[in-house]
C-alpha cells in the first residue's frame, strides 16, 4: 500500500446527508407508511414516506404530460406509484405471469407491464388505493418487491444463457442465494403490506446496518463469453468460472457504475476493478464483506459521491480489497482467464444442450402493452396459458420463452407471430438499441428516451441502409438524464438527455461493454446527432477492418480518444476530426 493510499480517509467526515437522518428515524423502514395509506386527502405519500417506500420497491411519480394542466386547475399532480418486483436472475413461471398480466390490466393507469434492464418487471401507474393489493398479489404468487430500490442491494442479475442449461442453472442458484443473503432483515415489508404481526421485539440488520447502505448497490452474476448483464454497470460482479461445464468459482469485480451529474466533474462512470478469484463456498462471505465495507466506508455526506465506485477511488482498490479479505477471512486468488466476445440477446429460436428450444422475443424498450396492430401483452399471456417451461426476462429488456419441447414449438411461434411478437422486419440495429423510461413518469427526466427511441432508430436504420451496412448494428443507448438507467455509458453511441430534444453525444464504447464512451458533442439536437452519425457511419462502412465494430473504428481512427481512467480523463472533450 502506498503512502498516498494510507493517507486517504476511510470514512468521510462531515454533516450527514438528510437521507441518513430519514433512515435513522424510520424505525427500520416502517416510518408512518401504514398511517399514510389511510390518508385519502392525497394520492401520494408524505414527508419521509415519499422516500421510504422506495425500500419497499416503489417510486412515487406523476404524469408530467398533464402536470401543468392540473396545476392550472388547482389540483395536486396525479400521483401514482411505480412498483418493481424482486426477481433474481429474471426467471418467472407462466402461472405467475398471468396474475401479473391481470393486475396490470385491471389496476394500473397504463395497462402495461414493463420489462426492465435489471431483469425484472415493473408496473407504472398504480394509484394509492391499489398499492397494498399489488404487494399482496405478488406475495400470493410467491414474489415480492422488497429491496428493489433505494440504499440496499437491488435485484441480482444473472446471464440469461438458455443454451448451456446446466451451467446457467448453477449460476442462477447463486444469484438467488446472493439476493436472499443480502436482503433487509426488518419485518417492515411484511407488516405493512402483508398484514403480518411483528414477531420479534428488536430489529437487527447485521449486514446492512440500521441506516442501510450509503447508496444503491447493484450485483450481477455473469457467464462468459456473454456480457448480457453489462457487468461494468454494477457495484459487485461474480464472473462464472467453469471446468467441464461445472461451476467451480467466480472472478470478483467491484466498483462499476454509470451514473453522473451534469456539470459536476467529481461524478463519472467507472468500470469495475478485478479483485481476484474465489471458490464457490466463499461466495456469500465475500459478498457480505464487500457490502459491509461499502456500508462502513461509503460517503454518507454527499449522495452524489456515495456509490462504491467513489469509495474505491477515494481509498484505493488495494485498500478496499485488503479490507474485504480481512472481514471475510478469504484471500483472493489470481484472476482466472475469462473473455467476453458478445453482448445482447440472440433473438429467435435457439436449441439448448438439453434438446429444449428457447425463443427470445424482442420487446422494444421492454414495454408490453396492447397496441392496435400489435397486441403484445395479450400475446405473452396467450403463450403463458400453454407454455410448460418458464419465462426469463433479460437485462436487455427482452423475454425468453425457455424450455420449449419440440411438440410445443409450432403453437408458440404461431401465437408470437399473430400478436406482433415475432417479425422478420426487426433489424439488428433495433435489437441492439435501448432506452430508459424517462417521460412522462420519471421525475428525473430531462429529455425523452423511451418514446423517442423507436423513431430515432428508424432514422439510424435509414442511415445504415444508405451506407450498405443495414445488416450490421451499433450498440445504441438513450437515457433521459445522467443517472445511467439506460446504460448509455456502456454503448458505442450513447445519448444522455439535457433538455427536450437536447442530448450529450458520447461515442467510442465497444460492442462487448468493456469501454466507456467519451463525450463527443454537448447539448445538441437529435437532428444534429443524426447528421454526425451519417458522416461517421459512412466512414465506418468504407474504412473499417473486417468485423470491426463502430466504437472500435472510432477509437482506431482517432475520432475519439478511448477513456482510459474515467476519474481522470472522462471529461476531456475531444475536438471533432
Amino acid at each position: 500500500m502506498s503512502n498516498e493510499q494510507q493517507q486517504k480517509p476511510l470514512i468521510v467526515e462531515g454533516k450527514l446527508a438528510d437521507s441518513e437522518r430519514m433512515k435513522q428515524d424510520s424505525n427500520y423502514l416502517r416510518g408512518t407508511i401504514k398511517e399514510d395509506l389511510k390518508n385519502g386527502l392525497t394520492g401520494g405519500f408524505n414527508g419521509d414516506n415519499f422516500l421510504l417506500i422506495r425500500f419497499h420497491g416503489m417510486y412515487q411519480q406523476d404524469d408530467r404530460d398533464i402536470r401543468a394542466e392540473r396545476a392550472e386547475q388547482k389540483l395536486e399532480p396525479r400521483h401514482a406509484m411505480m412498483l418493481r418486483c424482486r426477481l433474481p436472475g429474471g426467471i418467472i413461471t407462466p402461472k405467475q405471469w398471468l396474475d401479473i398480466d391481470k393486475f396490470a390490466t385491471e389496476h394500473t393507469l397504463y395497462g402495461s407491464v414493463r420489462i426492465t434492464n435489471r431483469q425484472t418487471f415493473q408496473f407504472h401507474g398504480i394509484l394509492k388505493g391499489d398499492v397494498k393489493p399489488a404487494h399482496q398479489m405478488l406475495s400470493h404468487v410467491g414474489l415480492d418487491a422488497l429491496a428493489t430500490a433505494n440504499d440496499v442491494n437491488r435485484n441480482v442479475l444473472c446471464t440469461s444463457n438458455p443454451v448451456q442449461s446446466e451451467l446457467h442453472q448453477q449460476a442462477y442458484e447463486w444469484a438467488k442465494k446472493i439476493s436472499e443473503h443480502l436482503l433487509p432483515r426488518t419485518s417492515a415489508y411484511a407488516e405493512i403490506w402483508l398484514d403480518k404481526e411483528k414477531i420479534v421485539t428488536t430489529d437487527e440488520e447485521p449486514i446492512l446496518g440500521q441506516t442501510y447502505l450509503p447508496r444503491k448497490f447493484k450485483t450481477s452474476v455473469v457467464i462468459p463469453p456473454l456480457n448480457d448483464v453489462d457487468l461494468h454497470a454494477n457495484d459487485m460482479n461474480f464472473i462464472a468460472i467453469a471446468e467441464n461445464d461445472e461451476l467451480i468459482g467466480f472472478n470478483v469485480l467491484v466498483g462499476g457504475g454509470l451514473a453522473m451529474t451534469h456539470g459536476d466533474t467529481a461524478t463519472f462512470p467507472r468500470l469495475a476493478s478485478e479483485f481476484g478469484f474465489i471458490p464457490l463456498d466463499k461466495t456469500l462471505a465475500i459478498a457480505e464483506a464487500i457490502v459491509t465495507t461499502q456500508r462502513d466506508w461509503g460517503n454518507r455526506t454527499d449522495r452524489k459521491n456515495a456509490k462504491t465506485k467513489y469509495t474505491l477511488e477515494r481509498v484505493g482498490v488495494d485498500t478496499f480489497k485488503a479490507e474485504v479479505e480481512r472481514r471475510s477471512g478469504v484471500d483472493f486468488e489470481p484472476i482466472r482467464p475469462y473473455q467476453f466476445t458478445e453482448r445482447g440477446d440472440k433473438i429467435g429460436w435457439l436449441k439448448g444442450v438439453d434438446n429444449r428450444w428457447h425463443l427470445t422475443l424482442f420487446i422494444e424498450n421492454g414495454r408490453l402493452i396492447d397496441l392496435a396492430d400489435k397486441p403484445l401483452k395479450t400475446g405473452v399471456a396467450e403463450i403463458a396459458r400453454i407454455h410448460q417451461g418458464d419465462f426469463r426476462l433479460t437485462a436487455n429488456q427482452n423475454l425468453i420463452v425457455a424450455g420449449v419441447p419440440e411438440s410445443e414449438k409450432e403453437a408458440i411461434e404461431a401465437i408470437a407471430k399473430a400478436h406482433g411478437l415475432m417479425s422478420d422486419a426487426i433489424t439488428p440495429q433495433r435489437e441492439n438499441s435501448m432506452a430508459c423510461v424517462s417521460f412522462p413518469t420519471c421525475p428525473l427526466a430531462m429529455a425523452e428516451a423511451e418514446r423517442f427511441l423507436p423513431e430515432f432508430v428508424s432514422h439510424v436504420e435509414n442511415i445504415m441502409a444508405s451506407h450498405q451496412v443495414a445488416d450490421e448494428h451499433i450498440v445504441l443507448r438513450v437515457t433521459g438524464c445522467p443517472n445511467g438507467c439506460g446504460r448509455a455509458m456502456l454503448a458505442e453511441v450513447g445519448l444522455v438527455g439535457k433538455a427536450l430534444d437536447r442530448y450529450n453525444l458520447h461515442l467510442g464504447g465497444n460492442r462487448i461493454g468493456t469501454r466507456i464512451p467519451r463525450m463527443y458533442r454537448e447539448n445538441i439536437s437529435s437532428a444534429e446527432i443524426l447528421a454526425i452519425l451519417d458522416e461517421l457511419i459512412g466512414n465506418w462502412s468504407k474504412n473499417r477492418l473486417t468485423q470491426e465494430g463502430f466504437g472500435d473504428f472510432l477509437v482506431r481512427t482517432d475520432v475519439v480518444k478511448p477513456v482510459v481512467n474515467s476519474a481522470v480523463d472522462f471529461y476531456e472533450v475531444q475536438e471533432a476530426v
